[in-house]
């Protein structure tokens, strides 16, 4: 399996961070998780490509995470791609059928389907075996889990039953928005982070969703994380590839 980072960024831009958006790919399995601003531009960079998506996996339906699906939907029109799958929580069909409905000669270009799934029961996507775990934000959203290899928190507060649900996983990538002096909720600061993971077995942990606020402040988040959790954790960048065994 390997996993590709196209968007470590959040809602405010930096210089190097586009929005949220991850690529998983097995064999001839491609899955996107998550498709905002910029992550159309990061496939082409990446070398991946918008054709070889036909599958996205949104995480809930703020705009740093949906933004590009209609690029998307657009450009694979365009190079005469034929289909196109999006799977999202609940109220995932109303938000495609709202941008849709703004931007009605879209609708009826390529073979779209929608489809919803809840937290708690597996389901399969382009192919490969995935569970959901309602995580602790300002909307609805899951975290995802592949087997026991890749898990993608999506946007959460750090809380004990997500890193239970990633807990065995290789990787993890989890949403650490802003450094410890910045009073957030929705998101987690590194200290809330390490308390939770000090519990759980992860092979190596990536933080990605970073705002500008994280920028230059890298080690002394790894510190504060450290301080409660001896794991693997890095800080995961745009277009940067990891590799799971099986």
């Amino acid at each position: 399996m390997q996993v590709t980072f196209l968007g470590t960024g959040a809602a405010m831009p930096t210089g190097d961070r586009y929005q949220a958006g991850i690529v998983v790919q097995e064999d001839d399995r491609t899955v996107l998780l998550d498709c905002g601003s910029g992550v159309l531009q990061r496939l082409q960079q990446s070398g991946i490509g918008y054709e070889a998506v036909s599958s996205v996996l949104v995480t809930h339906h703020h705009l740093d995470h949906v933004a590009d699906l209609l690029p998307l939907m657009k450009a694979r029109w365009l190079a005469g791609e034929e289909h196109l799958e999006i799977v999202g929580p609940q109220g995932t069909k109303e938000l495609v059928d709202g941008l849709l409905s703004v931007y009605e000669y879209m609708d009826g270009r390529i073979d779209l389907r929608v489809r919803e799934v809840v937290a708690g029961e597996a389901f399969s996507v382009a192919g490969f075996d995935v569970e959901g775990y309602e995580t602790r934000h300002s909307l609805p959203c899951l975290a995802y889990r592949f087997d026991d290899r890749f898990t993608f928190s999506g946007d959460s507060e750090a809380f004990a039953g997500l890193a239970n649900f990633a807990d065995g996983s290789a990787i993890l990538a989890h949403d650490c928005s802003f450094p410890d002096d910045v009073d957030v909720s929705n998101h987690p600061t590194p200290s809330e982070l390490g308390q939770v993971l000090a519990g759980v077995e992860i092979g190596r942990v990536y933080l990605t969703h970073l705002y500008p606020h994280t920028s230059g402040r890298q080690e002394e988040m790894r510190r504060s994380i450290g301080e409660h959790y001896d794991g693997d954790v890095r800080f995961a960048e745009d277009l940067q590839r990891v590799s799971i065994s099986s």
